[in-house]
This record gives structure tokens, C-alpha cells and sequence, in this order.
């Protein structure tokens, strides 16, 4: 993977251009948690109240993610939680601004804030909500299938989970939304015992 290029004095993701994405979006989104935290969660970017109230996973993703990471014994607030792109890219639907998923350009172009975050927290744990996370953690195209439960290496140090976005697990329907959100605690279950020195691999559920 190229490297990213480093921020230029005074650059930040509040006022950074590197992609069109800040012309429609309200604010960068950044990371939030623990500054102690081992466990770093990532998803993809922000949604539309994410977007607006300028703070990650605080929509009904969100909401199913707090409730996720209780069940795997996990506090929010101990986790660092952050996107790969921190604008909301979105598309019109009558009033309403509808998710619109994030470009190869847009991933690349925000990497370096999403390595600073990883620099900085130095967690010995990263979760991958989703494809996209997956791929601006890699810089590879992987699917789910082939890496949940998996501890891959990262290149910061950390080993790597990939599992199911709660957005996902929203779209669902059924006994398909309750088997993706069976296997999104499981996999929360399994980041907390990797940051707690459990094994490092074993078969996804």
C-alpha cells in the first residue's frame, strides 16, 4: 500500500481537502474514546446525524453498536471508536440525504487521518466494521467471508478482526439481522480477549 502523504502544517480533517467530500458535508467527523484504549473500532464514515451532530455512531448504527459491545462486555467509553473517511458522502432522495458509499479515491485520500488515529492510540487490538473499513486497514480487496475470525496483522502492530457493520445488521431482516448480530458480539467478544491476551484465532461462529 502507498503510503499516504503526511499532513501539511495546520492541516486537519476539519479543513482538509484532499477529496470533494467536504463540499457537501456539514463537518469531519473524527474519532472519539479512551486515549488509553486497546480496543480501536472502525467503521466506514459518517451517517447523516453523525454528520450533523458531529460525533461517530450516534444514529441507530450507533445505537446497535452500544448495545452490541455491553453484550460482549465491552463500555463504550473504554473502546476508541473512528471511521475511515470522516466526511458524510451522501445523494439526494426528495428531502431526506441518503448514504452514498465511499470511493477508492475518498478511502485513499483520508488514510492519513485513520494512521494518525492508529499512530497516536497505539491499540493492540482494531475492529473492522465493514468492507470498506477492512479495505483502508489493508489497502487490499478482502470480503468478510474470507477474514472473520481471523486475527491478521496490521501494519501499526495491532491484529486485525473484521466483522459485520451494524448498518448492515439494520438492513437485515428476520433471522438474517439476528445472526449478523450474533456474529458482530461474538467478534466484539473476541477483540476483548485479544486485548486481554486471549488467543489469537479461532473459528468464527
Amino acid at each position: 500500500m502507498i503510503p499516504a502523504n503526511p499532513p501539511r502544517p495546520g492541516e486537519s480533517p476539519a479543513n482538509c481537502h484532499r477529496c470533494e467530500l467536504w463540499k457537501r458535508a456539514t463537518q469531519a467527523v473524527g474519532g472519539e474514546g479512551s486515549p488509553r484504549a486497546s480496543i480501536m473500532l472502525v467503521g466506514e464514515q459518517p451517517g447523516d446525524e453523525e454528520d450533523r451532530r458531529g460525533h461517530p455512531f450516534v444514529g441507530p448504527a450507533g445505537r446497535l453498536l452500544d448495545a452490541a459491545l455491553r453484550e460482549a462486555g465491552l463500555e463504550r467509553g473504554a473502546v476508541y471508536i473512528t471511521n475511515a473517511v470522516k466526511h458524510f458522502k451522501w445523494e439526494p432522495r426528495g428531502k431526506r440525504r441518503l448514504h452514498k458509499k465511499p470511493g477508492l479515491r475518498e478511502i485513499s485520500a483520508c488514510r492519513v487521518w485513520l494512521d494518525q488515529e492508529i499512530d497516536t492510540l497505539g491499540p493492540s487490538v482494531i475492529v473492522a466494521l465493514g468492507s470498506t473499513a477492512l479495505r483502508a486497514l489493508t489497502g487490499a480487496s478482502l470480503t468478510l467471508a474470507s477474514t472473520r475470525g481471523k486475527a491478521l496483522p496490521h501494519a501499526g502492530g495491532a491484529r486485525l478482526i473484521a466483522t459485520y457493520h451494524p448498518s448492515a445488521i439494520l438492513r437485515a431482516e428476520g433471522e438474517q439481522a439476528s445472526g449478523l448480530r450474533k456474529s458482530l458480539v461474538q467478534d466484539l467478544q473476541r477483540a476483548r480477549e485479544l486485548a486481554a491476551g486471549g488467543h489469537p484465532e479461532r473459528p468464527a461462529g
